[in-house]
C-alpha cells in the first residue's frame, strides 16, 4: 500500500535554500522506485507466491521475476506515469506562483506495490489561499489525466472468469464500478477480485485511485486538507478532527484497519492545516465549486477494504511450511 504523495509544507522558519532544487537524490529515488515497481510487477504477474518466501527458494523468485518481466515493465511504466503526472501538478503550480519548492521525490518500496508514493516539499508560508487551493487540487487532477485511462485499459482487458485460488484479494473502489460499463464487454466487474485476474494496468490503475483517494482525505496537509482548509478556513480543523473520529470509530467497528496508513500519517503531521499567506483572498465561485467537487475523490477512488487475505490459503500454507 503506497503512502501519501502529497505535497509537503512546513509551518516552521525554514531557510530559501533549503528548497534549492538538487537533483541527485531525487534522480537516485526516481531509479530506486523504477527498480521496485518493477520487481513487483514482475514478481507478482510472473506467480511469485508467498510459499516461495516461507520455503526460502531464492530459484523459483528469481524465475518467477524472468517469467513476469515484460508485465513488470508495463506496470512500472503505468504507476510511474500516474504518480509523476500527480508530483508534477504540484510541481508546475509552484513554479506558477514562484513558491519554493524541491523536485519530485519518489518513495521506493521492497514490498507491498513497490512504491510509497511520491511527495514535493514547499514553503507554504508564502502562497496565500487561493494558491494554495491550486497547488493543492492541481496534484490529483493530474494524476487522474493518466490515471482513467490506465484504469480503463486494464478493466478492459481482465480476465474475471479466472478460478485459480489467491492468498490475496483486491477490492475495487466506485469508480471502477461506474466505468466499468463504458471500459468492458461484460459491463460490470466483481467488487473482489483475486490478484490472479489482475492485469498490470488494471493493478496500476488500482494503486493510483488509492493515492489519489488517500491524498484527497480532508484532514492535514493531504491535497484533501488543503482544499477543505481553503474552502471552509479554520473551520476546517473541525472537519478534519471530526473526519478522524469517523474513520477510528468504523474501523473499530467493523474490526477493519485498511485506513490505519492514513491515521498514522495524520498523527505524524497533526490534524489541522496551517494558516496560508494570506487567508482573505477570495477563491471565487469557479475554484469553490470544484473543490466541493474534488471532496468526492475519496468516496470514488478510495476502496472499502483494500486487501483481503485468503485465510484458507493461509492455513494450507502455513501447514505444509510446519516440520
Amino acid at each position: 500500500m503506497a503512502t501519501d504523495s502529497a505535497t509537503i509544507e512546513t509551518t516552521t522558519e525554514i531557510k530559501h535554500s533549503q528548497f534549492t532544487r538538487k537533483w541527485k537524490m531525487p534522480a537516485l529515488f526516481f531509479c530506486l522506485t523504477l527498480l521496485t515497481t518493477f520487481l513487483f510487477g514482475a514478481g507478482l504477474f510472473g506467480r511469485f507466491q508467498p510459499m516461495m518466501l516461507i520455503a526460502g527458494d531464492g530459484m523459483l523468485i528469481r524465475e518467477s521475476v524472468i517469467l513476469g518481466w515484460l508485465e513488470g515493465v508495463l506496470y512500472m511504466a503505468c504507476v510511474i506515469a500516474i504518480l509523476l503526472s500527480h508530483e508534477l501538478g504540484h510541481f508546475v503550480a509552484t513554479l506558477k506562483y514562484r513558491i519554493p519548492s524541491t523536485y519530485p521525490i519518489f518513495l521506493p518500496s521492497p514490498l507491498m506495490i513497490g512504491t510509497f508514493g511520491a511527495v514535493i516539499a514547499m514553503d507554504g508560508r508564502k502562497a496565500d489561499r487561493k494558491e494554495i487551493f491550486d497547488i493543492g487540487i492541481a496534484g490529483p487532477l493530474a494524476g487522474l489525466v493518466i490515471c482513467i485511462p490506465v484504469l480503463m485499459i486494464g478493466i478492459s482487458r481482465l480476465d474475471i472468469d479466472a478460478s485459480a485460488p489467491s492468498f490475496l484479494s483486491i477490492q475495487v473502489p466506485w469508480i471502477v464500478k461506474l466505468l466499468a460499463p463504458i471500459s468492458s464487454n461484460n459491463g460490470d466487474v466483481p467488487w473482489l477480485i483475486p490478484l490472479e485476474q489482475v492485469n498490470p494496468m488494471f493493478l496500476a490503475g488500482w494503486v493510483g485511485l488509492f493515492v489519489t483517494g488517500l491524498n484527497m482525505m480532508p484532514v492535514s496537509q493531504l491535497d484533501g486538507g488543503h482544499v477543505t482548509y481553503t474552502i471552509f478556513g479554520r473551520a476546517a480543523h473541525w472537519i478534519a478532527r471530526g473526519f478522524m473520529v469517523a474513520v477510528i470509530a468504523t474501523m473499530t467497528y467493523f474490526e477493519s484497519y485498511n485506513l490505519m496508513i492514513m491515521v498514522v500519517l495524520v498523527m505524524f503531521m497533526g490534524p489541522d492545516h496551517p494558516p496560508t499567506r494570506d487567508d482573505s483572498v477570495r477563491l471565487g465561485k469557479t475554484r469553490t465549486i470544484l473543490g466541493l467537487i474534488s471532496l468526492v475523490i475519496p468516496i470514488l477512488c478510495f476502496p472499502p477494504e483494500i486487501v483481503v487475505i485468503n485465510t484458507e490459503l493461509l492455513d494450507t500454507i502455513n501447514n505444509v511450511a510446519r516440520p
